[in-house]
């Protein structure tokens, strides 16, 4: 194996090194801070929260001031702003920087889901050209002195009728962004399909800052040859680390050109597992901590032999205790399934068309959001 380290070096951010340039994309109900901790405990990157609306920042809704919740020594402290109003943005970052809440900040322009594209926000919002470039100068301004950088994620476009990355791409390293992270998707293809990484190797040889790829990274390798093929400056990982924390491992590995790649047993997923519940209970209790790690279950078995009737008691786990019961009756020597090696995981919806504001591209000069657009809830 060639090593990586030709085509990949440390990834920088405004001060921050990022070694290897790996960072966790942010995902609704996923990233929280023990979700995070799990992840970091098993190699390096940089991990962003969940997405937080500017508007809800800036009001202290109480759901919101516990998402940017961090750990005690997670470094640098990354926070994603949704936003699609210029002063809202810019007076959440200012809270941002003067009450030292977090050490980078990610603007989210690629998120393709209903609910926020139809107020003209995520990936909806670079079409109105203008009110990106301001959204983003904005932001970037309320940090000027201090040592946040803002960085912006986008995706290809609206559709191909409307591809929207190249002027975004540019508006936002003239405004002062210190990376750019681009998923090889239009909205209206969602999460389904194959990801274009052409668009990333085009957008990486023509801005100065960083430009970092994201879509269809499965496995490490996947990664690596991102990178190859493209130019980009770094990954961003989202779907592929669905019940698989360990995937950060491999990236460390294969960013490093070694070969060693973590292949569990079904054991080893069990003591995982509970590391990620306990996480989660000591965040906000076992009453709240166990029934969000249900989600992840179907995830961390997929491929693994568990039997039906198992599973469904997993899913439906209260306590620590009745996880360590169930853990205990799933076979510890079952090897790791190599059907699931490079196969997708989490949600992979195909095309569905994109829910967008009256009359929201007639104008991609217009500076106008919905008057309802600002969402006033945090978590994608």
């Amino acid at each position: 194996m060639t090593s990586a380290l030709a085509v990949a070096r440390p990834l920088t951010v405004g001060p921050h090194t990022v070694d290897p340039p790996v960072v966790l994309a942010p995902m609704a109900g996923i990233t929280n801070v023990a979700f995070r901790r799990l992840c970091r405990e098993h190699g390096g990157g940089l991990f962003v929260s969940e997405m937080i609306t500017t508007r809800a920042l800036v009001e202290r809704n109480e759901k919101t001031m516990k998402l940017i919740t961090f750990g005690e020594g997670e470094q640098p402290r990354s926070i994603q702003l949704y936003g699609v109003d210029p002063d809202v943005v810019g007076r959440a970052v200012e809270m941002v920087v003067q009450e030292d809440l977090a050490d980078h900040i990610d603007l989210n322009f690629g998120c393709p889901v209903p609910k926020v594209t139809r107020r003209g926000g995520g990936s909806a919002l670079p079409f109105r050209r203008r009110l990106f470039a301001a959204i983003v100068s904005r932001a970037v301004r309320a940090t000027a002195g201090t040592s946040v950088p803002v960085t912006v994620k986008l995706r290809i476009g609206i559709d191909d009728d409307h591809i929207t990355f190249r002027d975004a791409g540019r508006a936002a390293e003239d405004a002062g962004v210190a990376a750019v992270a681009l998923h090889g998707r239009t909205a209206v293809q969602f999460y389904g399909g194959r990801a274009n990484w052409e668009p990333i190797a085009e957008l990486a040889s023509s801005l100065s800052v960083p430009v970092l790829g994201n879509g269809d990274i499965w496995e490490a390798d996947d990664a690596v040859r991102m990178v190859r093929e493209t130019g980009c400056a770094g990954v961003v990982v989202g779907r592929g680390c669905l019940g698989r924390p360990w995937l950060f491992a491999d990236l460390a590995a294969a960013f490093a050109g070694r070969p060693e790649r973590v292949r569990p047993r079904l054991g080893e997923v069990a003591v995982t597992m509970r590391r990620h519940a306990e996480l989660l209970a000591e965040w906000k209790g076992e009453a709240w901590g166990l029934p969000d790690f249900r989600k992840h279950v179907a995830w961390y078995l997929k491929g693994y032999p568990a039997g039906s009737a198992l599973r469904r008691e997993l899913a439906m786990v209260s306590t620590l205790a009745e996880l360590d019961d169930l853990l205990a009756r799933l076979d510890p020597s079952a090897p790791f399934p190599t059907t699931e090696i490079g196969e997708p995981r989490g949600r992979t919806t195909g095309a569905r068309r994109v829910v967008l504001p009256d009359g929201w591209l007639d104008d991609p000069d217009a500076m106008t959001a919905p008057t309802d657009a600002e969402l006033d809830v945090s978590g994608g």
